[in-house]
């Protein structure tokens, strides 16, 4: 795989199942992809927070750990402007920047 991983976007609904979605997420992680999880409302915030959770539970006994990173998506459903959660779910320690002048920056010039 490149170094840039695919994403794989899956829509948590009120009416999702938690455990279901895990174990999608699961599966796209030990695939080795990012999943970025899409909720609109509070209900479906819930479900994707739970779902997120319970994939944990999945992943750690076999030695995979994740991160998960929020933010706001304003989004077109039926014609009208909604604003939605994004979770950005990935491996731990899969997206590290390297900043300017820091130790890790100049190890790396010096390998």
């Amino acid at each position: 795989m490149d170094a840039k991983s695919e994403i794989g976007c899956l829509k948590v609904s009120s009416k999702s199942s938690p455990a279901s979605v895990a174990g999608a997420i699961a599966g796209m992680i030990k695939d080795g992809s990012t999943v970025e999880i899409q909720a609109v409302g509070a209900g479906a915030v819930n479900q994707a927070v739970k779902a997120i959770a319970i994939s944990r539970g999945f992943l750690s006994p076999v030695g995979i750990e994740i991160s998960c990173i929020p933010s706001f998506a304003d989004i077109v459903i039926d014609g009208e402007y909604r604003t939605a959660i994004r979770f950005a779910v990935e491996p731990k320690g899969s997206h590290i920047p390297v900043v300017e002048g820091s130790a890790a920056s100049q190890a790396t010039q010096t390998a």
